[in-house]
């Protein structure tokens, strides 16, 4: 219950002007919040008028079809492993985020390549004309992860490629295809948005249940 009431403030100060940090913050020092509720509450409350654009924004999940794709890889499957893990929560603008903070030290795991699987049999379904992830070659065996997606959309049949990049959140930001991430910063910024993990969720519903919302969290 603290950390829905401290949800209900966040969104009141955010709502007021006041910075994420400023608002998680103070609000968390008033319920005498740990690292992890703080944590969860950062990722998850947003001011209102931010989500309102980013819902009319992002595109129906059938534009997919015929189209190229160029998707934030470890942003998304990071999320697909998160959900799969249940430590994923649905966020106020309807995007489906990581609650692990692991991106900078991520490691692969047998849900890392159970993730990918989900992700490129749902893409298949949907008959992209092009599909390309982009991996930060800051983080560490990102071309190893970046070689093993290649394998892997070259085995599923469809066309594509996956590479590494020292500035992908610009890449993707001014990319002219379809961008599919969970980054809000990207999302407001890109051209053309697909929410991807809930679009997946939709049509796989056993997903669901790895999804965790404020209220059913303790803090």
């Amino acid at each position: 219950m603290r950390l829905l009431n401290a949800a209900v403030d966040i969104r009141y100060l955010l709502n007021r002007g006041y910075t994420p940090k400023a608002a998680v913050e103070f609000v968390g020092d008033h319920y005498r919040l740990d690292g992890d509720s703080r944590h969860i509450l950062s990722r998850a409350v947003i001011a209102g008028a931010i989500c309102e654009k980013r819902r009319q924004k992002f595109l129906p999940c059938n534009k997919i079809r015929g189209n190229n794709i160029i998707i934030d890889g470890y942003n998304i499957i990071i999320g697909m492993e998160s959900i799969l893990e249940k430590k994923a929560i649905l966020c106020d603008d309807g995007v489906v985020r990581d609650i692990k903070g692991v991106s900078r030290n991520f490691r692969t795991s047998e849900n890392t390549h159970q993730a990918i699987e989900l992700i490129l049999s749902f893409l298949k379904e949907k008959s992209p004309s092009k599909v390309c992830f982009l991996f930060d070659s800051q983080i560490s065996k990102s071309g190893v992860l970046a070689k093993l997606l290649r394998e892997k959309i070259d085995q599923s049949g469809l066309t594509g490629s996956a590479g590494t990049s020292r500035h992908v959140d610009h890449d993707l930001k001014f990319s002219h295809d379809i961008v599919a991430t969970s980054d809000g910063v990207i999302i407001d910024a890109a051209e053309k948005v697909i929410n991807l993990l809930c679009c997946m969720i939709c049509e796989i519903p056993h997903l669901e249940e790895g999804i965790s919302k404020i209220g059913e969290f303790t803090g």
